[in-house]
């Protein structure tokens, strides 16, 4: 099975995010994928499957341990691995939940078209912010669909040296997928974030496409912009542009960077 390594959300190798993409020409078993995730242990790992439209596939995200429903930067990998390999100027992803992802290359970048979810207010428990490390934040909201919590701090710089203790982190809450850290951002960005998810996958995901689903429509009405460019303060680093187009639908514009290309024998 071909596979690949892709840095997502950077034009330099070994920054951004590393995704594994498996190009599968049957169905898999879930365990098998599961195997395979735990075995290439990067954040997420996708299987795509050619679908008999041309230009159309399935997809599906495992972390090393457990299916994740949606990842922006694993399908922005596997976007550039068929553009690579295809004459392919526009995909159609399907997910597990049934979203029809529109991927479409331009100007060398790849621009995706993802769902926008919404945020409620939220509580979060004293524990999970000393394990964070952080004294007060300003804002806590909640996404259904991702299980994320979203905690808004007042500084960028703070954001950028937490170092949570993840044990500690684990602990202090039961019933989310993972907390997502943001504040305001200077000079080319107009926010910044930080996403642990100890709970369903590793200590810290360096860049998240999938948490602007509801990330980018929460700054948008703070910022009162439609279009932004968001920086991941991870020790990797990533950035990427978003953009609502309206309250149902949004596109993230990033690059990406193949560094590894193989074949899984399984």
């Amino acid at each position: 099975m071909e596979t690949f390594i892709v840095d997502s959300f950077t034009n330099e190798a070994f920054k951004g995010n590393p995704a594994g993409v498996c190009l599968a020409a049957k169905v898999l078993s879930d365990e098998l994928m599961q195997s395979i995730a735990i075995e290439l242990n990067l954040s997420e790992t996708a299987f795509v499957q050619k679908l008999p439209t041309e230009g159309h596939y399935s997809i599906r995200y495992f972390s090393p341990k457990m299916e994740i429903p949606l990842c922006g930067h694993a399908t922005l990998a596997s976007a550039k691995v068929l553009f690579k390999k295809t004459n392919l100027s526009e995909i159609h992803f399907k997910t597990v939940q049934g979203l029809d992802l529109f991927i479409r290359q331009t100007d060398g970048d790849i621009v995706m078209q993802f769902p926008v979810y919404e945020t409620k207010p939220a509580h979060a428990p004293e524990a999970l912010l000393k394990a964070l490390g952080l004294d007060e934040v300003r804002n806590t909201v909640y996404n259904d669909e991702t299980r994320i919590l979203l905690l808004e701090i007042s500084d960028s710089h703070v954001l950028a040296v937490l170092k949570p203790d993840f044990r500690a982190l684990q602990e202090s809450h039961g019933d989310i997928h993972g907390v997502l850290v943001t504040a305001a951002g200077k000079g080319d960005y107009d926010f910044h974030s930080r996403y642990f998810w100890p709970w369903s996958g590793s200590d810290e995901d360096p860049v998240t496409g999938g948490t602007h689903t509801f990330l980018a429509p929460y700054w948008a009405s703070r910022l009162n912009k439609k279009r932004m460019r968001s920086f991941q303060s991870s020790a990797r680093t990533g950035f990427m542009e978003v953009e609502l187009l309206d309250d149902q639908q949004m596109l993230i514009r990033g690059s990406a960077v193949i560094t590894f290309e193989g074949k899984f024998r399984c």
